[in-house]
C-alpha cells in the first residue's frame, strides 16, 4: 500500500519554495522520493533552500525566475528540456497577500496579486502540461487555493478573488487534461504559521479569533500540508480530478 505514495523516480517543481509552505512542500515530497526543483525570485535563497534539502539528503535542484513572467517560464522550461529534465509534478504555490480595503486599494496591487496567485499557476501548468501531453505519461498538477476560495474576509479582496479562481482554474484544467491522464486537483490551506501571516498571529485580537472561530482551536503548521500533497502527487489520487482538499482543521466545517 505504502508504493501508492511512492515519488521515487519522478520529479516535482514547487513555485515559490525558497521557504515557508512551499518549503515545506519540497522537502515533504523529497521525503516520499521525488527529485524536487525549488523556486522562488531570488537566486540566493533558492540556492540556499536546494542547500538545505540536500543537506538531509535529498535530491534537489533550483531555479531563480518570476512565475508572473510568460517568457522566464517559457525559458525555464525549455532549458529543462534541454537538460533533460522531465517535470512529472508541478505544485503552484508561489503566492502574496496585500491588505487593503476594496475602496483604496490601486489597480497595480490588485493586478499584482492576481498575477503572482492566480496567472502564475495558469502559466506554469500550460508550459508543464503541454509537455504532459506530448509525452503521453501523464502527470499531476497541485494548486494551492485557499479558504477564501470558498469564504472572503474584508480587507483581502483581491486574494479573495485569485483564489476563488484557483478553484475554477483547477476545474478547468482536469476538464482538459483529464484524458491525457493528468490530474488537476488542489489544497486549500487554513490559517497557517508562516512568515506572510507573522503579523496576524501577532496580533492578539486575530490570533484569539483563529483560535476561538476553528474546531481545532490552534494555527496549522505548513508540515501538515505535506501528506495531502504527496497524496494529490502519487499514484494513489489517479482518479481524484478537479477537487480542492481544505486543510483547515475543520474551519470550514463550521461556518
Amino acid at each position: 500500500m505504502t508504493s501508492l505514495f511512492d515519488l521515487s523516480g519522478r520529479t516535482a517543481l514547487i513555485t515559490g519554495s525558497a521557504r515557508g509552505i512551499g518549503f515545506a512542500l519540497a522537502e515533504g515530497l523529497a521525503a516520499a522520493g521525488a527529485g524536487v526543483i525549488v523556486n522562488g525570485t531570488r537566486a540566493d535563497t533558492v540556492a540556499e533552500a536546494v542547500h538545505r534539502l540536500e543537506s538531509e539528503g535529498f535530491k534537489a535542484q533550483g531555479r531563480a525566475f518570476d512565475v508572473t513572467d510568460e517568457t522566464a517560464v517559457a525559458d525555464a522550461f525549455a532549458q529543462w528540456d534541454r537538460d533533460g529534465v522531465q517535470i512529472d509534478i508541478v505544485v503552484n504555490n508561489a503566492g502574496i497577500q496585500f491588505r487593503k480595503p476594496l475602496v483604496e486599494l490601486e489597480l497595480a496591487d490588485w493586478k499584482r496579486v492576481i498575477d503572482t496567485n492566480l496567472t502564475s499557476a495558469f502559466i506554469v501548468a500550460k508550459e508543464a502540461a503541454r509537455r504532459m501531453i506530448a509525452r503521453g505519461t501523464g502527470g499531476k498538477i497541485v494548486n494551492i487555493a485557499s479558504l477564501t476560495s470558498e469564504s472572503a474576509r474584508a480587507t483581502v479582496g483581491a486574494y479573495t478573488a485569485a483564489k476563488g479562481g484557483i478553484k475554477m482554474l483547477t476545474r478547468a484544467m482536469s476538464a482538459e487534461w483529464a484524458s491525457s491522464n493528468i490530474q488537476a486537483n488542489a489544497i486549500g490551506p487554513g490559517y497557517i504559521l508562516t512568515d506572510m501571516n507573522q503579523a496576524l498571529v501577532d496580533n492578539a485580537a486575530f490570533d484569539a479569533w483563529v483560535k476561538s472561530s476553528n474546531p481545532s482551536q490552534r494555527w496549522g503548521k505548513p508540515e501538515e500540508l505535506v501528506g495531502t500533497a504527496v497524496y494529490l502527487s502519487s499514484q494513489a489520487s489517479t482518479y481524484v480530478n478537479g477537487q480542492i482538499i481544505y486543510v483547515d482543521g475543520g474551519w470550514l466545517a463550521v461556518l
